[in-house]
């Protein structure tokens, strides 16, 4: 597998404001500072991909109005590879596009496909992972899909039910997909969990670029179509004029439903590096560091007493002193205040205007 042709796809146009006050519409999740160590989820995430892939190669697909953002946090990526969607398509249409303009570049690409909004506290264990992955994709014509070792009954993650009874021969770890799960309610969940092929489905994908551009053909000809359409295009002044015509006409779909459920050639890799969709406060403090009372400080200088069970992320203020609180977030960002309880999460944002 030579490491030139191993490219790396991160899809950053989530417009999602889970982390509220501090992620907005206008600075989604992916771009702030959520774990408070001076770098954003997205710069994060290009840097635990720093040993696998050539900087040339590492490909960032947005929003048109995040574009500013993305060549802010990441100033060395070639500003070519920042590809801008003109409205939002779900995930089948961006890959495509992303797809086809690697193909006009590196015909013998090895693709890595990653959210920009997820953690990995485990990143030797990650990186050993993708490489057999993408070692496995160079080699055949698989699409491999990451599987997380479930440690609780989640209903916010789809599922992947993997057959564990025979391995690949090409590699013992990686197994043939039986079937995808939609997100299920608390019991079916429990029954998941129960058992030992049920993997959360984490939404990173591995393939080589014939392989997912065939699938395309095959599984979504008119999308095809559309991108087929613009070889001529990729790489030159006018992609983003002919995009910004064409893309809307696809159909919004995620890649999911219009590949990976469809195509015969489907692997999973079971792994488990601490892995998190961060989605709340409380799935962010679920992944944290607790002190002696099961408390989480994001901050500079922050001092909590007689509290437990808190997230308190204050990263703007010099000094944050809280008294007698359990089971509650606080979080600040430029002139808004959260403290609620960490129950409430979901609720108190529709109190404050947000979604």
């Amino acid at each position: 597998m030579a490491r030139m042709n191993n490219h790396l796809v991160i899809m950053a146009g989530g417009v999602g404001s889970r982390f509220w006050p501090m992620s907005t519409a206008e600075t989604p999740k992916q771009f702030i500072d959520v774990l408070g160590v001076g770098k954003s989820l997205l710069q994060l995430t290009v840097e635990r991909f720093a040993d696998l892939v050539q900087p040339e190669n590492i490909w960032v697909v947005t929003n048109m109005k995040y574009a500013d953002i993305v060549k802010e946090q990441l100033p060395t990526m070639p500003e070519g590879n920042i590809l801008c969607e003109p409205c939002r398509r779900n995930t089948a249409p961006c890959i495509a596009y992303v797809s086809w303009r690697i193909k006009s570049k590196d015909p013998k690409a090895n693709i890595v496909v990653t959210p920009s909004d997820h953690i990995i506290t485990d990143t030797t264990e990650f990186q050993r992972v993708i490489k057999e992955c993408m070692r496995f994709t160079s080699e055949t014509d698989a699409i491999v899909t990451l599987g997380m070792k479930p440690n609780r009954p989640e209903t916010g993650y789809g599922y992947i039910q993997a057959d564990l009874s025979t391995s690949s021969l090409r590699n013992k770890e990686i197994f043939r997909v039986d079937s995808f799960r939609e997100k299920p309610d608390i019991a079916t969940a429990m029954k998941y969990i129960q058992k030992n092929n049920y993997f959360w489905n984490a939404g990173i994908f591995i393939w080589n670029v014939n392989t997912i551009v065939n699938a395309f053909r095959i599984y979504q000809p008119t999308m095809a179509k559309i991108f087929e359409s613009m070889l001529n295009a990729y790489g030159t002044e006018k992609e983003q004029s002919i995009i910004n015509e064409r893309f809307p006409e696809c159909e919004s779909i995620s890649v999911d439903y219009a590949i990976m459920e469809k195509a015969e050639e489907i692997f999973v890799c079971p792994a488990d590096f601490g892995w998190s969709d961060l989605g709340t406060w409380g799935s962010l403090y679920g992944q944290s560091k607790k002190d002696l009372y099961g408390n989480v400080s994001i901050g500079q200088d922050i001092k909590l007493v007689e509290s437990h069970n808190c997230i308190v992320h204050t990263t703007q203020e010099k000094r944050v002193v809280i008294q007698g609180l359990d089971g509650y977030i606080v979080t600040e960002k430029n002139d808004m205040l959260l403290i609620c309880k960490m129950t409430e999460e979901q609720r108190i944002k529709q109190f404050a205007g947000e979604s």
